[in-house]
């Protein structure tokens, strides 16, 4: 779970400076980053960084530092499917560190050789964008998207199941987001009567407290038309975070968490 990497990372720290924390903005939507600006602001910090060690004459950290910057460049050419709106990295060599994350949280792009991670930063962010359920009730199905960081780690789909009267895993999406975006609704429930909809989600409750203990999820959102939204809201035993009036389920999961936490 993030918030126990963030509790891990607040304790590690060296008597001299040997971390390397790097917040870089990805995001493409931002002006700066046009034509991959990015990467321009990656080698200009590490390049001061490295001016600056070098002034110093510490060979150590020299060489730890140029070890770090090789691994983290590496990590982001070669993964640059991955990159959302911003890049956070914490290394060492010794103590061995590794922490990555691609977010979809912007950062101020920063670079900083410590003696500890600087962790501030993330932790507003976490804040901000903690672990939490996005659920999305509809009479068809219930999809629960597993975020944290405004950034969806899971996404798993509940159906009812008519024949026994309550409600199952359909599966675990693996299909890309434009696939997701296409997919159906169940066939034969929409028409169900608006009737009893409190009742017709009972079950649902211990499935999300399940979800939420095995997640460690700190908030929980729901999202869908007023009166579903309202039923499904009523069956949980805590009240969720927020309560937002808008089928979106049959928007992309990206989508989904902009308009959730973004709103």
């Amino acid at each position: 779970m993030l918030s126990k990497e963030l509790e891990s990372l607040k304790e590690f720290g060296c008597e001299d400076r040997c971390v390397l924390s790097v917040y870089l903005n990805t995001n493409p939507g931002d002006p700066q980053q046009l034509n991959g600006g990015w990467k321009i602001h990656l080698k200009n910090g590490f390049k001061r960084i490295d001016e600056y060690l070098t002034a110093s004459e510490d060979e150590k950290e020299i060489k730890a530092f140029r070890q770090l910057k090789e691994k983290v460049t590496e990590e982001i050419d070669k993964n640059m499917n991955k990159l959302r709106k911003s890049v956070v990295i914490f290394a060492a060599v010794e103590p061995e560190l590794w922490s990555v994350h691609y977010v979809q949280v912007p950062v101020k792009t920063s670079f900083h050789w410590e003696n500890k991670p600087m962790t501030e930063e993330m932790e507003y962010m976490y804040k901000a964008y903690p672990e939490a359920g996005v659920i999305l009730p509809s009479y068809g199905e219930v999809r629960i998207l597993d975020t944290a960081m405004g950034d969806v780690k899971d996404e798993l789909v509940y159906e009812f199941d008519s024949g026994v009267e309550s409600w199952r895993l359909s599966k675990i999406e693996e299909a890309n987001e434009e696939q997701k975006s296409k997919k159906s609704p169940s066939p034969g429930l929409e028409p169900r009567p608006r009737t009893n909809i409190k009742q017709f989600f009972k079950g649902m409750d211990q499935v999300v407290q399940k979800l939420k203990k095995e997640r460690g999820w700190k908030e929980i959102h729901i999202s869908g038309e007023a009166d579903v939204a309202n039923a499904f809201a009523e069956t949980l035993r805590e009240k969720p975070a927020s309560c937002i009036y808008k089928n979106l389920n049959n928007n992309k999961a990206s989508d989904v968490i902009h308009q959730v936490f973004e709103k």
